[in-house]
């Protein structure tokens, strides 16, 4: 496997020792197990549904996921969402959806539901593999945010993407980019404050801590100042006036541009 390549091979491995099968077929759970043992000692955990993957999420705490579409009866995407959102310890860690339904709509559905492959049955160990390799070596940005929480879903599908960056706004290092970015997920959040408070609070969170760094990236103290201002106010779960306060003191640093926002978020 990985063209002979065991140092390759033992860094995927490391990485995926806990293994969630959620799939009510136990034939294609097995086959996957199977070649999924071929990696190094891997521990496969397998549930049949939904219901049964989210606990085991709870409790075996895997470090990939793998999952079916919908049409089978057990939703994935939905099962997706939910470990996204929650409060786990295996939240950013990788999913794979496996199916025979690779529909656009399947496909863009997975990928706005947080998953970070997708895989067509029946697939080829040389598909696994590729798989694996781009969630367990090629890790990408995490977007916290409201609508959406997931890896950058503008490197969906990596693992057969071989071509340049696919949109001018891809030059998403860049700090204007990234101030960009994260301040319109701190607006998304200001307005969802009442409508989805967890997740609006942990997306404030998690871009306070993004301005702070594009701050002193572009050595710009008042907005380190203004991020540092609301990392504070979101960890110490102040009333939502204080909040509010110290979003709007963010919000001068937004310049809209003709794009109208759209990105990883």
């Amino acid at each position: 496997m990985f063209d002979g390549n065991i140092r390759t091979l033992q860094r995927i491995a490391a990485k995926m020792q806990r293994v969630l099968i959620v799939d009510p077929n136990t034939a294609a759970v097995r086959l996957l197990a199977d070649q999924l043992r071929h990696v190094g000692n891997v521990q496969i955990f397998h549930a049949p549904s939904i219901e049964a993957g989210w606990g085991m999420a709870r409790t075996v705490d895997p470090m990939l996921v793998f999952v079916e579409h919908a049409s089978s009866g057990c939703d994935g995407q939905a099962l997706a969402r939910k470990i996204r959102r929650s409060d786990l310890a295996c939240r950013e860690n990788p999913i794979i959806m496996c199916t025979a339904e690779a529909t656009a709509e399947a496909i863009f559905g997975a990928r706005d539901a947080g998953i970070h492959e997708f895989m067509r049955k029946p697939f080829t160990i040389k598909d696994l593999e590729r798989r694996l390799e781009a969630v367990t070596l090629k890790p990408r940005d995490w977007v916290e945010a409201v609508q959406y929480v997931g890896p950058d879903r503008r490197r969906f599908n990596s693992a057969e993407y071989k071509g340049p960056r696919k949109r001018k706004a891809d030059a998403s290092d860049a700090p204007a980019a990234r101030l960009s970015q994260a301040l319109r997920i701190v607006r998304s959040a200001a307005q969802a404050l009442d409508s989805d408070p967890a997740q609006a609070r942990r997306a404030l969170t998690a871009q306070a801590v993004e301005l702070k760094k594009v701050g002193e990236a572009i050595k710009d103290a008042r907005l380190v100042e203004a991020a540092t201002a609301l990392e504070a106010c979101t960890a110490g779960g102040m009333a939502r006036t204080e909040l509010v306060k110290r979003i709007d003191g963010l919000m001068g640093f937004l310049v809209e541009d003709d794009n109208g926002g759209r990105g990883a978020a």
